[in-house]
Protein backbone atom coordinates (compact mmCIF):
# COMPACT_ATOMS: atom_id res chain seq x y z
CA UNK A 1 0.00 0.00 0.00
CA UNK A 2 1.17 3.39 -0.91
CA UNK A 3 2.20 5.97 2.32
CA UNK A 4 0.30 8.90 3.16
CA UNK A 5 1.88 12.07 1.87
CA UNK A 6 1.60 15.88 2.26
CA UNK A 7 1.40 18.20 -0.21
CA UNK A 8 0.49 22.15 -0.19
CA UNK A 9 -3.17 22.59 -2.03
CA UNK A 10 -3.64 25.03 -5.26
CA UNK A 11 -7.27 26.41 -6.16
CA UNK A 12 -8.02 23.24 -8.10
CA UNK A 13 -8.16 21.63 -4.60
CA UNK A 14 -10.26 23.76 -2.90
CA UNK A 15 -13.81 21.54 -3.61
CA UNK A 16 -11.67 18.33 -3.23
CA UNK A 17 -10.87 19.78 1.04
CA UNK A 18 -14.17 21.13 1.21
CA UNK A 19 -15.46 17.66 0.39
CA UNK A 20 -13.24 16.29 2.83
CA UNK A 21 -14.54 19.27 5.62
CA UNK A 22 -18.06 18.43 5.03
CA UNK A 23 -17.80 14.51 5.27
CA UNK A 24 -15.45 14.91 8.75
CA UNK A 25 -17.46 17.41 10.45
CA UNK A 26 -21.20 16.65 9.20
CA UNK A 27 -23.62 19.35 10.58
CA UNK A 28 -20.55 21.03 12.21
CA UNK A 29 -18.99 21.53 8.85
CA UNK A 30 -18.90 24.84 7.66
CA UNK A 31 -20.26 24.29 3.87
CA UNK A 32 -18.53 24.12 1.05
CA UNK A 33 -18.93 27.92 -0.21
CA UNK A 34 -17.45 28.65 3.36
CA UNK A 35 -14.57 26.57 3.50
CA UNK A 36 -13.91 27.43 -0.09
CA UNK A 37 -14.17 31.17 0.36
CA UNK A 38 -12.08 30.73 3.58
CA UNK A 39 -8.96 28.93 1.63
CA UNK A 40 -8.86 31.54 -1.03
CA UNK A 41 -8.41 34.28 1.36
CA UNK A 42 -5.51 36.26 1.35
CA UNK A 43 -2.68 34.37 3.52
CA UNK A 44 -4.68 31.18 3.76
CA UNK A 45 -2.31 28.09 2.89
CA UNK A 46 -4.05 24.89 2.60
CA UNK A 47 -2.02 21.09 3.25
CA UNK A 48 -3.38 17.80 1.50
CA UNK A 49 -2.63 14.23 3.00
CA UNK A 50 -3.41 11.24 1.02
CA UNK A 51 -1.83 8.15 -0.68
CA UNK A 52 -1.91 10.21 -3.62
CA UNK A 53 -2.31 13.85 -5.10
CA UNK A 54 -6.12 12.50 -6.92
CA UNK A 55 -6.97 11.33 -3.63
CA UNK A 56 -6.81 13.52 -0.85
CA UNK A 57 -8.16 12.16 2.55
CA UNK A 58 -7.44 14.70 4.70
CA UNK A 59 -6.98 18.82 5.06
CA UNK A 60 -5.01 21.73 7.38
CA UNK A 61 -6.03 25.36 6.57
CA UNK A 62 -4.06 27.43 8.85
CA UNK A 63 -3.24 31.54 8.94
CA UNK A 64 0.68 32.79 9.40
CA UNK A 65 -0.31 35.98 11.44
CA UNK A 66 2.85 37.48 12.72
CA UNK A 67 4.93 35.05 14.73
CA UNK A 68 2.06 32.87 14.94
CA UNK A 69 0.30 29.75 12.77
CA UNK A 70 -3.55 30.02 13.41
CA UNK A 71 -4.27 26.40 12.64
CA UNK A 72 -7.60 27.45 11.19
CA UNK A 73 -9.13 23.97 10.41
CA UNK A 74 -8.24 20.36 10.31
CA UNK A 75 -9.91 17.11 9.15
CA UNK A 76 -9.54 13.88 8.09
CA UNK A 77 -12.26 11.69 6.09
CA UNK A 78 -14.27 9.22 8.11
CA UNK A 79 -12.72 6.30 6.17
CA UNK A 80 -9.04 6.92 7.57
CA UNK A 81 -9.61 7.84 10.70
CA UNK A 82 -7.31 7.20 13.63
CA UNK A 83 -4.68 5.83 10.41
CA UNK A 84 -1.99 8.82 11.81
CA UNK A 85 -3.60 11.40 9.05
CA UNK A 86 -3.95 14.00 11.43
CA UNK A 87 -1.27 13.80 12.58
CA UNK A 88 0.89 13.63 9.81
CA UNK A 89 -0.87 16.85 8.81
CA UNK A 90 0.12 18.55 11.77
CA UNK A 91 3.64 17.50 11.63
CA UNK A 92 3.53 19.18 7.88
CA UNK A 93 2.29 22.23 9.05
CA UNK A 94 4.84 22.49 12.09
CA UNK A 95 7.28 21.95 9.62
CA UNK A 96 6.03 24.50 7.11
CA UNK A 97 5.28 26.61 10.03
CA UNK A 98 8.73 26.65 10.69
CA UNK A 99 10.07 27.59 7.33
CA UNK A 100 7.99 30.91 8.22
CA UNK A 101 9.29 31.76 11.25
CA UNK A 102 6.25 31.18 13.26
CA UNK A 103 7.83 30.79 16.55
CA UNK A 104 4.04 28.83 17.60
CA UNK A 105 0.94 27.38 16.93
CA UNK A 106 -2.35 27.96 17.68
CA UNK A 107 -5.76 26.27 17.54
CA UNK A 108 -8.88 26.26 19.18
CA UNK A 109 -11.07 22.41 19.72
CA UNK A 110 -14.49 22.02 21.26
CA UNK A 111 -13.76 20.93 24.58
CA UNK A 112 -15.79 17.81 23.65
CA UNK A 113 -14.16 16.63 21.22
CA UNK A 114 -11.85 14.28 23.02
CA UNK A 115 -10.27 12.78 19.50
CA UNK A 116 -8.74 15.74 18.88
CA UNK A 117 -8.22 17.01 22.17
CA UNK A 118 -6.14 13.87 22.39
CA UNK A 119 -4.31 14.54 19.17
CA UNK A 120 -3.47 17.92 20.72
CA UNK A 121 -2.21 16.86 23.19
CA UNK A 122 -0.23 14.30 22.33
CA UNK A 123 1.50 16.43 19.77
CA UNK A 124 2.57 18.98 22.60
CA UNK A 125 -0.18 21.38 22.33
CA UNK A 126 -1.58 22.75 25.92
CA UNK A 127 -4.33 25.30 26.85
CA UNK A 128 -3.58 28.80 26.66
CA UNK A 129 -7.45 30.22 27.21
CA UNK A 130 -11.25 28.89 27.26
CA UNK A 131 -13.98 30.74 25.49
CA UNK A 132 -17.42 29.99 27.01
CA UNK A 133 -20.27 28.72 25.16
CA UNK A 134 -18.36 29.33 21.54
CA UNK A 135 -19.84 26.59 19.36
CA UNK A 136 -22.92 26.17 18.10
CA UNK A 137 -23.90 22.96 20.30
CA UNK A 138 -22.91 25.33 23.45
CA UNK A 139 -19.41 23.91 23.62
CA UNK A 140 -16.75 26.01 25.03
CA UNK A 141 -13.63 26.28 22.92
CA UNK A 142 -9.87 25.62 24.39
CA UNK A 143 -7.49 27.95 22.93
CA UNK A 144 -4.78 25.43 22.47
CA UNK A 145 -0.67 26.92 21.76
CA UNK A 146 2.63 25.03 20.43
CA UNK A 147 5.79 26.99 21.02
CA UNK A 148 7.72 26.39 18.04
CA UNK A 149 11.50 25.68 17.61
CA UNK A 150 14.25 24.33 15.52
CA UNK A 151 13.77 20.80 17.88
CA UNK A 152 10.56 20.77 18.48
Amino acid sequence: MTAMQVWEGAKDDLASAAAIEESAFGDRSWGAASFEKTASSPGVRLLLAGRSRAAAQGFALWLLAGEDADLLSIGVAPEVRRQGVGRLLLDALEIAALEQRARRLLLDVADDNRAALALYRACGFYEISRRAAYYRNGADALILEKPLNETS
